[in-house]
């Protein structure tokens, strides 16, 4: 029996956050070994293990699996998350690369001094509520499913509900002309692999803090 997989990535959220999900989702256990400081991360590059010198990086069925969309891929695959053919798989492409956008907006606002920070959190709730949300609750209203594709569950669907609750973050009411959405939200989050995720305790991370941010400037020397 292969072990469990092990991730490795500084003890926060970045782009090992959205494996964390997928891999809690699909009810995989996983070890975390944390890179605390930039000699962890030396040493990760100078054994060889990471094949164009970043984390994430995640080591899973005797493969050393860096590039987070390769990896994230693989997982879903793996765990019949990436739809039934190929047409399914390319919607799952779709809407989790329009996740990411909206999600990568997010991702380096801890870093950002307060000034772009603020304009920058202006753009993201306005792409939100006017480029990617409204494309998602057309998607429900026109299939009247409960999934995005398929009418089963997917990674489009568990990449969605993590957008929506870093957005949410962001501005709490940012739901609130998204009825579909709202519903949605509350029908991915009582899934019982991803209820148990969302509880205190679980392997999810919280948004950075300041000491967090400190630290990852060492790591990563930026």
């Amino acid at each position: 029996m292969a072990g469990k997989p092990k991730l490795h990535y500084p003890s926060g959220r970045g782009k090992m956050e959205s494996i964390r999900w997928l891999l809690a989702a699909a009810g995989v256990e996983f070890e975390e070994e944390f890179i605390e400081k930039k000699e962890d991360l030396e040493k990760l590059r100078n054994g060889g293990s990471l094949l164009f010198q970043q984390v994430p990086l995640v080591e899973i069925d005797g493969m050393k699996m860096v590039q987070t969309r390769a990896i994230l891929s693989y997982i879903a695959a793996k765990y019949n998350l990436y739809g039934k053919d190929l047409k399914e798989r390319a919607w799952i492409d779709m809407y989790v690369e329009g996740t990411t956008d909206l999600m990568g907006m997010i991702m380096p606002l801890p870093l950002q001094p307060s000034d772009t920070r603020e304009k920058n959190l202006a753009l993201i709730i306005e792409r939100a509520t006017t480029r990617y949300f409204p494309v998602y609750e057309k998607a429900l209203k026109d299939h009247g499913h409960d999934y995005l594709v398929g009418n089963k569950l997917s990674w489009a669907d568990i990449h969605l509900l993590e957008a929506i609750l870093m957005t949410e973050e962001c501005k709490p009411d940012i739901l609130s002309a998204f009825p579909l959405l709202q519903a949605f939200k509350g029908r991915i989050s009582n899934v019982p692999t991803i209820k148990k995720f969302l509880q205190p305790g679980s392997k999810r991370k919280p948004p950075p803090d300041e000491k967090y941010i400190a630290n990852v400037r060492k790591i990563f020397n930026f």
